[in-house]
């Protein structure tokens, strides 16, 4: 087909909503990058038996959390005796946990990674047909929800610069019918939109050779309109999905773990601790509404529920403070090391650390009690999906669903 038609037809598409479920958790941190689920009913308490749906084992290793569409759950992983080649993406019912599918690839780019990651570190992301798999070696696949490889494309083998010993961990974001990575490292560094039909190239931006581990963000006004933010160490940029072009920028030395969070016509960046800015998808000039330095972000990103805004700082703290205002309203020290971005499912908020203690903080702006914990005695580093009335939580051997029975 030729290139104008297959654009023209990917415009077309993009016009009609793709279906999907209220309960659906597409991406990394929600569909929405929000990292809740308001409605969701989950269990303030579980341990490895109680209120454990089912428990299916994994191939191999990974970093990366869970997506789920519909009445199916994916994940990513993979293996190797040196290093890890092998790419897996796995399919699991929502309500069994039985495996539904397992497919196979090999790596075309680098596959160095810290000991305590994985290739398979970017969590997965779809838009509501298709499964969009990404790994630390830029290998990009496209998958239906049946398994069906629809494209791939080995974008390490395309910039094979692209990369670094310690391994990239970017999460994918779906807009505007592409799928948006972010690939920033001393070395061939860049981000790019590639059709979710075709995995063609639609835009390619060159950005500053620095290692940067920040997932792309979403960042919608009332009209449905989103920009697709990209987080880079020296600033903050705002890109139309589909054509690359861009919208804004703020400049800041940003953090190059935790994530930006947009919610309603405003942004939290980890910049400064954490800044505010207020922008929308059509703005040209974001404004600073506040900085605090005390609400800095660890490894984790902010999330935001109503005026409040949740921070988990590298000690392991947990943070309320004013949205308005950035004033730190209660802290609340947890035991241990994070890497999960906190989910909220109903009227808690669930902070999982490396050792796989989960900690059920009671939202709002009260101090609340010490929260219920639980423990699944396996580690965890991927941050976690929610699903109406299931917590979906990757460890390093299983993918375990939480579920009150």
């Amino acid at each position: 087909m030729p290139t104008k038609q297959v654009f023209l037809l990917g415009c077309v598409l993009s016009l009609f909503a793709t279906t999907t479920f209220a309960a659906d958790w597409l991406q990394f941190r929600g569909s929405d990058n929000s990292s809740v689920a308001a409605s969701a009913k989950v269990p303030v308490d579980f341990t490895a038996e109680k209120n454990v749906a089912w428990k299916s084992p994994l191939v191999g290793k990974g970093v990366s959390g869970p997506i789920v569409v519909g009445k199916k759950v994916f994940v990513t992983a993979s293996s190797g005796p040196v290093v890890q080649d092998r790419l897996h993406v796995l399919c699991f019912d929502t309500d069994s946990g039985k495996q539904l599918w397992h497919r196979q690839f090999w790596a075309t780019g680098r596959c160095f990674h810290h000991p305590t990651s994985a290739n398979a570190a970017p969590t997965p992301a779809s838009d509501g047909e298709r499964v969009f798999a990404f790994f630390s070696s830029n290998d990009l696949i496209c998958l239906d929800l049946d398994g069906n490889l629809q494209w791939y494309r080995g974008l390490g083998y395309d910039f094979p610069k692209a990369g670094n010993d310690v391994g990239m961990s970017s999460s994918p974001v779906v807009a505007g019918g592409a799928v948006v990575v972010q690939i920033e490292n001393q070395g061939d560094s860049f981000a790019a939109g590639l059709d979710t039909l075709t995995g063609e190239t639609l835009w390619r931006e060159t950005r500053k050779a620095s290692a940067n581990w920040a997932s792309p963000a979403l960042l919608r006004d009332a009209t449905g309109k989103e920009v697709v933010l990209l987080q880079s160490p020296g600033v903050l940029t705002a890109h139309e999905p589909r054509s690359g072009k861009q919208v804004w920028k703020y400049d800041a030395q940003c953090s190059i773990i935790p994530s930006a969070t947009a919610a309603q016509d405003r942004v939290f960046l980890p910049a400064k601790g954490l800044t505010l800015l207020e922008a929308t998808a059509t703005t040209t000039s974001p404004t600073v509404a506040w900085e605090s330095n005390r609400l800095a972000p660890g490894n984790s990103s902010p999330v935001i529920v109503g005026d409040h805004v949740y921070i988990l700082s590298k000690a392991g703290v947990l943070a309320c403070g004013d949205c308005k205002t950035g004033e730190i309203l209660w802290q609340q020290r947890l035991a241990g090391t994070f890497w999960a971005t906190p989910v909220v499912a109903g009227e808690h908020l669930y902070c999982i650390n490396q050792d796989g203690k989960c900690f059920a903080v009671k939202l709002g702006a009260e101090k609340p009690e010490d929260p219920p914990t639980s423990e699944l005695g396996e580690q965890v580093l991927g941050s976690p999906a929610v699903s109406s009335d299931g917590l979906f939580i990757r460890t390093g051997q299983n993918l375990w669903k939480i579920a009150a029975k």
